[in-house]
């Protein structure tokens, strides 16, 4: 096997201006006999009256306008006195808010006691007949209670 360099000594060298020459040369055609293709759109006269420059105009001439026949900073412009003539005065809204806040307290009094509501304590005896089986002979004075008017119930009453 041979070495690398010996290999490299058996290939012949090409010129300097050989390569020199190559690397000017293209592929690509630029003779100088080619022309670029020219534009041939028309374009329209550019002057003032042109649809955005009369528009510009008229906008301007509007805003002007305005700016001369608007109400003054202290004045009411068309829209506010608008809404003061046909709008609802304020004295009926006020009436409606006051109805209005003396309902929501009204349900939230009815709502509040029905919350703190509470049923009424009934004792419910399993056996009732026990109420008049005691011996009303065996009490001491002062621990019987009159129980004349006492009507019991049941668990299904």
């Amino acid at each position: 096997m041979q070495s690398l360099a010996r290999a490299a000594l058996a290939c012949p060298k090409r010129p300097a201006t050989a390569i020199a020459g190559r690397r000017l040369a293209s592929s690509d055609s630029h003779a100088h006999e080619h022309h670029e293709e020219h534009d041939n759109t028309q374009y329209p006269k550019e002057d003032f009256s042109s649809p955005a420059w009369r528009g510009v105009i008229l906008a301007s001439l509007l805003v002007a306008g305005f700016y001369k026949y608007a109400p003054e900073p202290g004045e009411d412009n068309l829209l506010t006195s608008y809404i003061a003539r046909y709008g609802t005065p304020s004295q009926v809204w006020e009436k409606i808010n006051k109805q209005h806040l003396y309902l929501t307290q009204e349900a939230t009094e009815t709502i509040l006691l029905f919350q703190d509501a509470k049923r009424p304590a009934i004792h419910r005896c399993r056996y009732p007949q026990l109420m008049e089986q005691v011996s009303p002979h065996l009490q001491p004075v002062g621990t019987s209670v009159d129980m004349s008017n006492v009507v019991v119930k049941g668990e299904r009453e």
